[in-house]
């Protein structure tokens, strides 16, 4: 008998899930699932072979600005990734500060890659291995 893991779907947790919904549709995702049709509490999306998973959480329940998950997502080619979410205007070319990779970079450890954050502070980082 095998038994193997097909898949992950993280959930990211979501002050507001439709505007959670409408920040990763501007990055292509599409929306798979509601819990509520009007005002949703868990939800997902889903691009490509990627689902996430997105719930409401209460303010109390979150630990702060900086305990947030990062996720990695592996892309074949990160410049014209982040080029589309800058034409789609989900990113700005603004640098972030704080983060050396808010725009496609070479890193020290044999990867091109770009960060960003979601509305809720969750970490978002598109890469390839050089």
């Amino acid at each position: 008998m095998t038994i193997r893991l097909d898949a992950v779907h993280p959930v990211l947790m979501s002050s507001d899930v439709g505007a959670s919904i409408a920040f990763y549709e501007s990055l292509g995702f599409r929306e798979s699932f509601r819990d509520q049709p009007d005002t949703p509490m868990y939800a997902g999306v889903t691009r490509d072979d990627v689902t996430l998973h997105l719930q409401w959480n209460a303010e109390a329940q979150r630990v702060g600005n900086h305990d947030r998950p990062t996720y990695r997502f592996v892309c074949l080619d990160v410049d014209d990734l982040y080029d589309s979410f800058v034409s789609a205007g989900a990113v700005s070319q603004a640098p972030q500060a704080g983060s050396p990779w808010s725009r496609p970079g070479e890193t020290p450890w044999g990867t091109r890659e770009f960060h960003l954050r979601d509305p809720d502070g969750n970490g978002l980082q598109f890469y390839r291995v050089l």
